[in-house]
């Protein structure tokens, strides 16, 4: 895959390969002549975006293509793309899915995994002691005020990541018309999913590929089909039926933190009445609060059922199945997009995948952009991300500081 959108190269020396070579290696070794960076690097900076990372998967994604494509040259535009229209692919959240990818890339399998922990944990931890927080206190802390000033600063780390992932990806009509044909559907509400596979299947027609569909059609249903079969448990509450049914809802889950919520109220509310509606909503809003992986509203939703030992099952049982899917299909990302036949199919995922974070970005600014403070935090922040390579952190917390202040 030829190396293009390489934005900084002259400052990292991490970057210095992309110059040198005109193609990547699957895997970075010192014998291809790609840097390896150690894991424990890869851990902590993931680490510190789990810290950080405010504002749902959208906004995630954008944090880590401004840290590890702009700020640090570790990875192309069109290999973070490729990268994300895989993970599109697979069920799952998706942000925790791109930080095993982008450290299985950069620091193998250790570089995997110690990215997956660490983008993980931060918000695991804190969502336990929220729970116990919710148990012994009946509330919540307030975090109106911070939220008031990081919400604008989110809108403009996404608008600023679509951008600059546009510019790598819309190279076709083609493509351009797949993502303004997504937007649309989407603000019709049409099935992420179903936007995804569709845009797939039309790239593949496109170039002549249709045999693919079929072949998609039924790796991608097929598993989904047995572990939906296999995972029909008694409603008694155990540990195990808990762990059980988080792992269900991980390997059939397509979509947004709303799509969770629809999944968790069918399971635990309607189903097992193992918690009741209004813990569930509070779950939820918790974990689209506090930074890192919405997903650790398992965590919540396991303490209020087991305490600590249901809070770590709950979140292992919701993110284990995604180790597995990143670990299977991240060595055949290199041969998607070198075969002539995947290619196309991938570059219309890609595509999808902007139009889906478009649609997200649309969504989120009505209810971040409130007021004239709010578009001036906005697009002061966007200002700053454009024409400086300051980390987003710095941005973020400025946000919540100016946030406070203002309320």
């Amino acid at each position: 895959m030829a190396l293009l959108g390489i934005s900084q190269t002259s400052l990292d020396p991490n970057a210095e390969w992309a110059k040198a070579s005109q193609h990547i290696c699957l895997y970075p070794t010192r014998t291809c002549g790609i840097p390896i960076v150690s894991p424990l690097t890869v851990a902590l900076l993931f680490l510190r975006l789990g810290l950080t990372a405010f504002g749902g998967p959208a906004a995630h994604i954008a944090m880590m293509q401004h840290e590890f494509v702009t700020r640090r040259g570790w990875l192309t535009n069109r290999r973070f793309l490729d990268l994300m229209g895989v993970t599109n692919l697979i069920p799952g959240p998706n942000s925790t899915e791109m930080a095993l990818h982008i450290g299985r890339e950069r620091g193998g399998w250790i570089g995997l995994i110690g990215a997956g922990i660490a983008f993980i944990m931060p918000a695991s931890i804190l969502m336990t002691g929220l729970a116990w927080a919710y148990v012994e206190f009946g509330s919540t802390p307030a975090s109106a005020a911070l939220l008031y000033g990081i919400k604008p600063v989110v809108i403009a780390i996404v608008i600023h990541a679509i951008w600059k992932l546009g510019r790598s990806s819309l190279r076709s009509r083609q493509s351009a018309l797949i993502t303004t044909v997504v937007v649309t559907l989407g603000l019709f509400g049409v099935n992420e999913f179903v936007l995804l596979v569709g845009s797939g299947g039309v790239g593949a027609m496109m170039h002549g590929s249709r045999r693919l569909l079929g072949k998609w059609t039924g790796a991608l249903i097929a598993p989904f089909i047995g572990v939906t079969l296999g995972l029909t448990t008694p409603t008694n509450f155990s540990l195990l039926n808990m762990a059980l049914h988080f792992t269900k809802i991980s390997v059939l889950l397509y979509g947004s933190g709303y799509v969770l919520l629809s999944f968790l109220r069918s399971e635990f509310v309607n189903h097992f009445g193992w918690i009741t509606e209004t813990q569930l909503l509070d779950a939820v809003a918790i974990g689209h609060v506090t930074p890192g992986p919405v997903f650790t509203t398992a965590t919540f939703i396991g303490f209020l059922l087991a305490g600590i030992p249901g809070a770590i099952i709950g979140t292992v049982a919701i993110f284990l199945p995604s180790f597995v899917f990143v670990a299977a299909v991240n060595p055949l990302v290199h041969r998607i997009r070198k075969s002539t036949i995947t290619a196309p199919l991938l570059d219309a995922v890609n595509a999808a995948a902007l139009g889906l974070m478009t649609v997200v970005t649309l969504h989120l600014s009505s209810s971040a952009l409130t007021d004239i403070t709010t578009v001036l935090i906005g697009l002061t922040s966007l200002i700053v991300l454009t024409q400086t390579k300051i980390n987003s952190f710095w941005i973020i917390l400025a946000g919540a500081l100016l946030g406070a202040f203002a309320h």
